[in-house]
């Protein structure tokens, strides 16, 4: 990630950028099992969900994730239930330490997954292939840590009504089909942004507050349309075949899940420029990115009706 220095002691020292509530950082540091306070705090840059914060704790020997969310923000809450029931995921997500959900900055403290996002270091067919394999592990969590998880029809973008432009009427003839599939661990927004790197090597996945039980193609079809943004079809193919060779089976009318992708994000494509700035891309302006968009719907429309 691309970070800001600033440093802070337990005592507040006065500095130019910091968490808006401080209090909260000796609070989550206490629930987290330190008696001790911060010793340096840096700003990560890259989300526009949450302003992030890394922290390292004195007495803990690590350092976390300190996550402040915007003021009556109600997905903070969901996001700490559904980072205690994955438990780490098998290394693959961060750990709850410590949550503040109903403070007037609602905030939670995250174990620090190594390594940092990286779309532009890395070649495409390493993020392709890394995508694929990390998906497949998430999409082959089960037992009873998913029960409480709501399905992502419940969830906002998960439903009809959240379609829009030239692809939404040809996916809703198929709808009832799509949402028969099994339901898997579903991220919700898994594109590359979302991801941490330690060297070539995928580490990590984040920001889990859409987490929920979805059908595969849900999260696919999100990261073929990232991955199109991005590069070009090539890559987007290939992250798909890295996929299914890792859950060791085939995702059926890859088309269509691609359709359900495009039509989601119809409306909001042009806003993700800043998603993509700050991890480096500038060349993906609002301009940019609607007209790859619709280059990728008019292939998905193709594909669906061939």
């Amino acid at each position: 990630m691309h970070t800001a220095s600033l440093r802070v002691s337990s005592s507040v020292a006065e500095v130019a950028t910091r968490p808006a509530n401080l209090a909260a950082v000796d609070r989550a540091i206490g629930q987290a099992g330190s008696g001790r306070g911060a010793v340096a705090i840096r700003q990560l840059l890259g989300g526009t969900h949450a302003n992030t914060w890394l922290v390292a704790i004195e007495g803990l020997g690590s350092e976390g994730v300190l996550r402040e969310f915007p003021a009556g923000d109600t997905s903070v809450a969901w996001e700490a239930q559904v980072l205690l029931a994955l438990d780490g995921l098998d290394v693959l997500a961060p750990r709850l330490l410590a949550e503040g959900v109903n403070d007037a900055i609602p905030w939670l403290l995250l174990s620090r997954l190594p390594g940092a996002a990286n779309i532009t270091s890395l070649e495409p067919e390493v993020i392709a292939q890394e995508l694929g394999v990390a998906l497949a592990r998430v999409h082959g969590a089960n037992g009873e840590q998913l029960a409480p998880f709501r399905e992502v029809y419940e969830m906002a973008g998960g439903g009809l009504e959240d379609l829009s432009g030239p692809a939404a009427s040809s996916f809703r003839a198929s709808w009832q089909h799509l949402i028969e599939e099994p339901l898997v661990l579903t991220h919700h927004d898994f594109w590359s942004g979302n991801v941490v790197w330690d060297a070539d090597r995928l580490s990590g996945i984040v920001d889990w507050n859409g987490g929920s039980l979805g059908p595969r193609g849900f999260d696919v079809g999100w990261c073929r349309l990232d991955l199109y943004l991005l590069f070009d079809e090539v890559i987007a193919d290939l992250f798909l075949g890295s996929y299914e060779a890792a859950f060791d089976d085939d995702l059926a009318d890859p088309a269509l899940w691609d359709l359900w992708a495009v039509a989601r994000s119809d409306r909001i494509v042009d806003t993700w420029t800043p998603n993509y700035l700050d991890l480096g891309r500038s060349d993906l302006t609002a301009r940019t990115l609607r007209r790859r968009h619709r280059e990728w719907t008019d292939s998905s429309l193709r594909r669906a009706q061939g």
